[in-house]
């Protein structure tokens, strides 16, 4: 079986890292429990706030700020209610509150790319476009996002949201997995974001997903 990143990154999935194509090479039963500490975790400047308290409704971004925030990143590859290869991406940052961000990627046939179904109820659809650098790093660039809530469908005006930049890599002198996420509006600027490092432990999960990792709906819509 193929992992989603490397069926929609053809030959490019052998440019990654090995430690980067183990992590990113998840297939259905298999699971990857990163824990470490985000060094700096930022957000935009103070009219981006009510933006980001609205995300905290369906754990998509938030408003809290720090350094050195304790982090854990859990992704559970497996089979959806809709027979799709999905992989989790459910994040929890231990700053002043518990935040949790929620994100469900599949490979669309139909878009022929990733698709990133943001939050708990998998409100918006986010096209995700990849890449890998010269240093062997998975780079990811968001681009057209769908909102969708039972008969309401409609592509979500990029004005009013904002364009996520990744870089995941492993360094060899550390030993550790590293991430950059900087997610900007192109008219208000800087929108939210994090850096850090973290650990990865492998699992195998024979007995089915775990429930606090599933979301609470599945959209159909691509």
């Amino acid at each position: 079986m193929t992992s989603i990143y490397e069926r929609a990154l053809g030959a490019d999935f052998r440019k990654l890292h090995p430690e980067t194509q183990r992590r990113f090479g998840l297939v259905s039963g298999q699971a990857s429990i990163g824990r470490g500490v985000m060094e700096e975790v930022w957000r935009g400047r103070f009219y981006t706030l009510p933006f980001l308290y609205v995300g905290t409704w369906r754990r998509i971004m938030f408003p809290e700020v720090g350094c050195d925030i304790p982090f854990t990143i859990e992704n559970f590859a497996y089979v959806d209610g809709l027979g799709r290869e999905t992989v989790s991406w459910v994040r929890t940052f231990e700053s002043r509150r518990t935040r949790r961000f929620d994100a469900y990627m599949i490979y669309s046939e139909q878009r022929a790319k990733i698709v990133d179904y943001l939050g708990s109820h998998q409100h918006l659809a986010v096209d995700i476009d990849l890449s890998v650098d010269a240093e062997g790093a998975l780079c990811l660039r968001s681009g057209e996002q769908r909102f969708y809530e039972g008969p309401l469908a409609f592509r979500f005006p990029m004005g009013l949201s904002g364009v996520a930049n990744v870089r995941e890599w492993y360094d060899e002198k550390s030993g550790r997995h590293k991430i950059i996420v900087d997610v900007r509006n192109r008219a208000w600027g800087r929108l939210f974001g994090y850096s850090g490092s973290f650990d990865v432990e492998y699992l195998l999960v024979p007995g089915g997903t775990p429930a606090h990792i599933l979301p609470r709906r599945e959209e159909r819509r691509e």
